[in-house]
């Protein structure tokens, strides 16, 4: 739909105090910025996505319509197209890479916004998974600017069930020989890519999703085509293993009770937001379930929670079931529709 563009950080230190020199941000934009500048939405990138995996919730007649919205998709620091292992030369190239936290990512999307395009405030700030970590610290990290935020399939913090998942994840790449302490030059580690995806599998769609056998709706003919053709597909898909140990990183560390003036708590930090909220998790989702964030919702002033309804788990936030497209979308109308919690 649009062409990847890039932003140049220039040299950029991150929270843990590395700097990356040098560093840019590539992202894509949908839709015409209006006069006044008051029809941006930020919709960031999720765990090893690309800005083109977002644009299944963008498109004339939905909520993210380009002729209503101008829709900036900013990439991840770590994803491979903005600055990440495979694509930085120097010291902190490949396992050196630096340890990059959602405040990083979104004080590096809030240049893109304000300096690059002068926009003083958004009309909404949604995404998927690590994509709604990334509304949450927007909302927390620039209450002034977000009038409505969408945080769907996502945290405001990592739990340590998570992060169990997390440590399966890093261990099945890290095991594979051809791994080589991150140091495997062309020669990538499809072992542990392989055994990586085989651990995704049993976390990204739920229980019933495999009891009612529903991957044959996306084609898949056997359980065991569908562990190789979705999920060992998806992982050996360009997907750089030292890229996906930089986002684990991420994503572990994630918590927006470490931005800094609240000094770890949560809770203060939730309290902090400003924008009108509806928060949107999976009802059967392992990674994040609704009860976690039915917690969230309970601390920040303005949200509303509503349960993606259905078996399709984590993966009900991506794009691959019309149910839970419509479901997303017709939210997402819903909060547009409201006036936004900056007034």
């Amino acid at each position: 739909m649009t062409e990847t563009q890039r932003y140049d950080l220039g040299d950029f230190t991150l929270q843990h105090g590395a700097t990356l020199r040098g560093a840019h941000l590539a992202y894509a934009t949908y839709g015409t910025l209006n006069s006044d500048k008051s029809n941006a939405v930020v919709y960031p990138t999720w765990y090893s996505g690309r800005h083109v995996d977002n644009e299944w919730l963008i498109g004339p007649g939905m909520a993210l319509d380009p002729d209503k919205f101008f829709i900036i998709v900013p990439n991840m620091l770590g994803n491979g197209l903005s600055s990440s292992p495979s694509n930085t030369t120097g010291a902190y190239a490949g396992p050196r890479f630096p340890g990059v936290t959602f405040y990083d990512q979104v004080r590096a999307q809030h240049q893109l916004v304000t300096r690059h395009f002068g926009i003083e405030r958004l009309a909404l700030v949604t995404g998927w998974s690590m994509g709604a970590g990334q509304t949450y610290q927007w909302a927390v990290s620039y209450p002034e600017m977000v009038e409505r935020m969408a945080p769907f399939c996502g945290s405001s913090r990592t739990s340590y069930h998570n992060k169990v998942f997390l440590e399966g994840v890093k261990a099945a790449l890290t095991a594979d020989s051809a791994y080589a302490n991150g140091w495997y030059g062309d020669r990538l580690p499809v072992v542990g890519l392989r055994a990586a995806a085989r651990v995704y599998a049993g976390w990204g769609f739920s229980q019933a999703f495999y009891w009612d056998k529903e991957y044959e709706k996306l084609g898949y003919t056997s359980l065991e085509d569908f562990l190789v053709g979705f999920w060992e597909g998806f992982f050996l898909d360009d997907r750089d293993p030292n890229n996906l140990l930089a986002m684990i990183w991420t994503w572990h560390h994630a918590d927006v009770g470490l931005t800094p003036g609240f000094d770890g708590d949560t809770v203060a930090a939730l309290n902090s937001i400003r924008a009108t909220a509806l928060v949107m998790p999976g009802e059967k989702d392992l990674y994040f379930p609704p009860e976690d964030e039915a917690w969230a919702v309970n601390h920040i002033p303005n949200a509303e929670l509503r349960v993606i309804p259905g078996t399709w788990g984590h993966f009900s936030g991506n794009g691959i079931n019309d149910d839970d497209t419509r479901f997303i979308d017709n939210g997402l109308r819903e909060l547009l529709d409201r006036p936004g919690g900056l007034g």
